[in-house]
């Protein structure tokens, strides 16, 4: 198995909108055919668009492109914008004289950090989209990853930040890589390890104090965690998958949220990972799926660790030497 990086899976090329100031941004996927996707929401609140055209028993074969962006359910305006680019370009379903782009979006909740009135736009999205390119993926304060905070349950106070990673393998000829945009309530561990990378911190904003402990301790109680969270993601891979095989491999990608955010998809966070087939190598839908959990959990572990100090809010290198 070797590392790669994420562009190398091929298929797409990807755009970034970035709001420093406001504390938001998006994070577009332009896939260059319509590409078969699936999708497994997990968490109990989330923001998404156009995921039902992911059923495998609706008729769609695919989508043009995929988003992932804050602003919580404001930003799902942004993908009108991706939507005109791709139309512009002659790219979408030919109905009649009309051209209609299938675009997937997930948005995550950032209101907290920043300006809590800044959230992507359909121009902000449009824009992007004409610097697209298939360099190597930026991590960290970029993209969906710019408002992202974890370690939410004792509120903003204590949480540190979180970012946008990425992380690739290839076996053989199959290449499979995750994109994930870390906004948890819970605190994010190394995986399979009771090692924090990032979450919670004590009173005295020094040191980490565990989520799950304080929620299980409050469970008897009428406190309630915090509204206001969601990690978003999705796997590319250039094993050529129909959408029903798609849709449980997404399902299978969430075990590596499980490994490395504790709590993780609760009633507060909106849990989602979408997996697109972007090539057609013959390779075991299992397989896939298994690679799938392993390249999300080392993804995350990227986001938090890219991630830099930002609207008070402490990162990982903060308190890894």
């Amino acid at each position: 198995m070797q590392d790669i990086d994420i562009t190398s899976v091929g298929g797409f090329a990807y755009a970034n909108y970035t709001d420093d100031v406001g504390g938001t941004g998006a994070t577009v996927f332009l896939f260059d055919h319509l590409s078969p996707a699936g999708v497994a929401i997990r968490g109990g609140g989330p923001a998404s668009r156009e995921t039902p055209l992911l059923a495998p028993v609706a008729s769609s074969s695919g989508i043009h492109a995929l988003m992932l962006s804050g602003g919580s359910a404001y930003g799902l305006d942004a993908a009108g914008g991706v939507m005109r680019f791709l139309e512009e370009q002659g790219t979408g379903l030919h109905i009649r004289e009309a051209c209609v782009p299938l675009v997937c979006q997930s948005c995550l909740f950032d209101l907290p950090v920043g300006d809590q009135h800044a959230r992507p736009n359909a121009q902000n999205a449009y824009d992007a989209c004409l610097q697209a390119k298939r360099s190597v993926f930026q991590n960290g304060n970029i993209g969906a990853g710019t408002g992202c905070s974890v370690g939410k349950y004792h509120g903003m106070e204590h949480a540190m930040k979180g970012g946008l990673g990425s992380y690739a393998v290839q076996v053989g000829q199959v290449k499979i890589g995750a994109v994930v945009a870390v906004n948890a309530m819970g605190d994010v561990y190394a995986a399979g390890s009771g090692t924090t990378l990032a979450g919670m911190l004590d009173d005295t904003n020094t040191a980490f104090e565990s989520s799950f402990s304080s929620m299980i301790e409050d469970m008897e109680s009428e406190r309630h965690a915090p509204e206001g969270n969601t990690t978003i993601g999705a796997v590319f891979t250039n094993a050529g998958l129909d959408k029903s095989a798609l849709t449980k491999i997404a399902s299978m990608a969430h075990n590596g949220y499980a490994r490395t955010i504790r709590p993780v998809h609760t009633s507060v966070d909106g849990d989602s990972i979408y997996a697109v087939s972007i090539g057609s190598v013959v390779a075991d839908a299992d397989g896939v799926g298994t690679l799938a959990a392993y390249v999300m959990e080392r993804a995350v572990e990227v986001a938090v660790l890219s991630a830099e100090s930002a609207y008070g809010l402490p990162c990982a290198a903060d308190f890894i030497g």
